[in-house]
C-alpha cells in the first residue's frame, strides 16, 4: 500500500529516514512547526531540505530522482561565456563570495514575475543567517560598483555544497556569478553541487538527476572531506574557456 500520510516533528532529532519519503508529492518527507539553524543543519547533513508556502507547516523534502551538477560537467554556452567577457570588460564589476549574504536572500525573496510569492519569508532569511553565521551558508554576488546585480546562495557541508535559490536584476547576472563559482568550488576540489530540481535553466549549463541512493552516496563521501576556506573574497575569472 502506497504511503500516504507524513511524521509531524518537534525537534530535528527526530528526521525519519529519506526512503519513507512519498511518492506524491514526490519526496515530501516530514512537517514541523519551527525551523531554525539547527533544524537546517540536521536536514542538510541528511539529504533533506525545506521548501513550503507563507501560512503552511514547514514542510520538508527529499526528492528522487535528485537535480545535481558534476562540475566536471558544467557547459560553458558561448552566450554565458560572452557574458562573462562583458563583465570583465565593465568598470567596477566584481564576482564576490559571502560579502552580503542577508542582501542575497532577500533579492532571491523579491517578486517575480509569473509567481504568486516566495518561499524565503523573513523567518526563512533569519533562520539562513544565523547559518551563515556559524559559517556553514553562503552566498556569491555579482556587483557593479555598489549595486547588487545577481548571485546565489548555498548550504555547505564539508566539500558538499546545496544550491538554493539565485536572483537577477541584469540579464545573465546568475548564471555568470554561477560559472565563477562553479569553476572556483571546481578549483577547491568540489565534485557535486546538490540542484533540488531540474530546472530547464540548470540542465542547460550540465545538470542532470540521479536517484536518492546515488545523491546519498556522493554527499556522504562528500560532507566528511575538508571544509573549503569560505572568507570574503572576489572570485577571479582566471580560465581559458571564455
Amino acid at each position: 500500500m502506497t504511503k500516504t500520510t507524513i511524521p509531524w516533528l518537534d525537534s530535528p532529532s527526530e528526521f525519519p529516514g529519506t526512503s519513507q519519503a512519498l511518492d506524491y508529492p514526490p519526496g515530501l518527507l516530514a512537517a514541523s512547526m519551527e525551523i531554525n539553524a539547527d533544524w537546517l543543519e540536521a536536514s542538510y547533513a541528511r539529504g533533506i531540505f525545506p521548501w513550503y508556502s507563507q501560512g503552511e507547516p514547514v514542510l520538508w523534502w527529499s526528492t528522487s530522482p535528485r537535480a545535481v551538477l558534476y562540475t566536471a560537467e558544467f557547459k560553458l554556452h558561448r552566450s554565458l561565456a560572452k557574458a562573462i567577457r562583458k563583465m570583465q570588460g565593465t568598470p567596477g564589476s566584481a564576482i564576490r563570495l559571502n560579502t552580503a549574504f542577508t542582501a542575497v536572500m532577500q533579492a532571491c525573496a523579491a517578486p517575480r514575475p509569473g509567481q504568486d510569492g516566495t518561499w524565503i519569508t523573513d523567518e526563512v532569511i533569519a533562520a539562513y543567517t544565523v547559518l551563515h553565521q556559524r559559517g556553514l551558508a553562503h552566498s556569491v554576488e555579482y556587483w557593479e560598483g555598489d549595486q547588487l546585480v545577481g548571485g546565489l546562495y548555498c548550504v555547505a557541508l564539508g566539500k558538499m555544497v546545496y544550491g538554493e535559490s539565485m536572483f537577477a536584476t541584469k540579464t545573465d547576472a546568475s548564471k555568470v556569478a554561477f560559472a565563477h563559482f562553479v569553476y572556483w568550488l571546481k578549483s577547491q576540489n568540489v565534485h557535486i553541487i546538490d540542484c533540488q530540481q531540474a530546472t530547464g535553466h540548470l540542465i542547460s549549463m550540465g545538470a542532470r538527476t540521479v536517484s536518492r541512493k546515488v545523491f546519498e552516496t556522493e554527499m556522504v563521501n562528500s560532507i566528511v572531506q575538508p571544509t573549503l576556506n569560505w572568507e570574503p573574497r572576489e572570485l577571479k575569472w582566471t580560465y581559458d574557456q571564455t
